[in-house]
């Protein structure tokens, strides 16, 4: 079984979702990215507790790709600090797990 990632990240907009999902899928740090939202965050930032309508990001690649995925983050983010949360995926469809890391290795 290929090892899994699922990588979550938010932005402010759905035009900027888009634009950095087309980007990862692009790049093939990503074999698919699912665009969520919009949701609405509360969170603690500089002090203050903030509220916003974002747009949650659910980023599917591989640990070989994690790495490098989240070095595009920083480069293509628009935040100041970027969300990048990683979960290892522990299990599913093997063939739609292989279809991932088949997608992000370019094979």
């Amino acid at each position: 079984m290929a090892d899994v990632r699922i990588i979550l990240t938010t932005l402010a907009d759905k035009g900027s979702a888009e634009k950095l999902a087309s980007q990862l899928v692009e790049r093939r740090l990503a074999a698919c990215v699912n665009i969520v939202g919009p949701i609405h965050s509360i969170y603690r930032w500089k002090g203050n507790i903030d509220r916003a309508d974002e747009y949650l990001l659910v980023v599917k690649t591989t640990a070989e790709q994690a790495s490098r995925l989240q070095a595009a983050l920083k480069e293509l983010h628009p935040y100041e600090l970027p969300e990048h949360v990683e979960l290892s995926v522990e299990g599913g469809s093997e063939a739609y797990l292989a279809w991932i890391a088949a997608e992000v290795s370019g094979e």
